[in-house]
């Protein structure tokens, strides 16, 4: 059984694999009713706007059916367990696609389902983004290139390009404060990849270091939901704004990527996030396409 919790659970074939598929349905994105008769369930313990409407579009267009869950349509919000939720959805969708405070209760369903779990966005990792990315990235550039992350690093999307770009020897660093760093078990997990694929993954506690001569400035909100430490968050993070001068020292030829919901002056400034150099729409609308292609992934046998 195949299920997409973390970026770790695919080997490197199966990533390029989801990134040739994502091209082909771009291409021809309601060609087949592959998921005809199939259903999905999609939980949201948060809200969610871009993974909602895709994940949503991509089983329309595969052929298939969905349902949106939110907590206070499930007995989770009453005391059930992710547990005896996953049980119960496994006698009546195929795949369950879960937003989630906790990473824990990814592993719940997981561990208690018959039927795929996808992670739609955790405390610890975002992997459907981080597909989507990369995808867009080969579209940009005609190959996979370098990554300079800039904001809070104990981040899920972080967590995801850490994973993923290691995984393909694709070089990653990331810029944060000090007390924002990555979660230790994930940067030790892309230290290895990398150690094995031949790239390297550098966190500097220097914006300037991290973008230096980069391809790819990409940056997310300094605000994640549910955070409540604001103000000391936007102090520590100022410094490592994506604003024209510190986009001077990328490439020339550098692209802006952000996953949105963007806080422009905070994380980004106007002029990046509307400027030639971003490719901030083109990498919200492949979520679609990457989300067709992670659906058919886990639905093959």
């Amino acid at each position: 059984m195949r299920h997409l919790l973390s970026i770790q659970d695919l080997s490197e074939d199966d990533i390029k694999w989801i990134i040739r598929k994502t091209a082909e349905l771009k291409k021809n994105p309601k060609e087949r009713n592959y998921m005809e008769k199939r259903v999905l369930a999609l939980i949201f313990e948060k809200p969610s706007t871009r993974t909602r409407i895709s994940m949503s579009v991509a089983m329309h267009n595969l052929g298939g059916a969905f349902i949106v869950l939110n907590p206070s349509d499930l007995q989770l919000g009453r005391g059930e367990t992710a547990g005896d939720t996953a049980r119960t959805l496994s006698g009546y969708v195929d795949f369950i696609a879960a937003r989630v405070n906790s990473h824990r209760t990814l592993e719940e369903l997981r561990d208690n389902s018959t039927i795929p779990v996808i992670n739609l966005l955790s405390d610890m990792e975002h992997p459907c983004q981080a597909l989507g990315d990369l995808f867009t990235i080969a579209e940009k550039f005609g190959k996979f290139r370098g990554v300079a992350f800039v904001g809070d690093g104990n981040n899920n999307v972080t967590h995801s390009l850490l994973l993923l770009c290691s995984k393909l020897g694709i070089n990653i660093s990331v810029g944060c404060p000090k007390e924002y760093e990555p979660n230790e078990k994930i940067l030790e997990k892309a230290r290895k990849n990398a150690k094995k694929y031949g790239s390297h993954v550098i966190v500097t506690n220097d914006p300037v270091t991290a973008v230096k001569e980069e391809d790819i400035i990409y940056t997310d909100t300094w605000v994640s939901m549910g955070r409540t430490d604001v103000k000391k968050r936007l102090e520590l993070l100022q410094p490592y704004q994506v604003n024209e001068r510190l986009a001077a020292h990328a490439k020339k030829d550098y692209a802006f990527m952000h996953c949105l919901p963007a806080h422009r002056g905070h994380e980004v400034t106007e002029g990046i996030m509307d400027g030639r150099h971003s490719i901030v729409w083109p990498q919200a609308e492949n979520r679609l396409y990457s989300a067709m292609a992670i659906l058919l992934f886990l639905s093959r046998k």
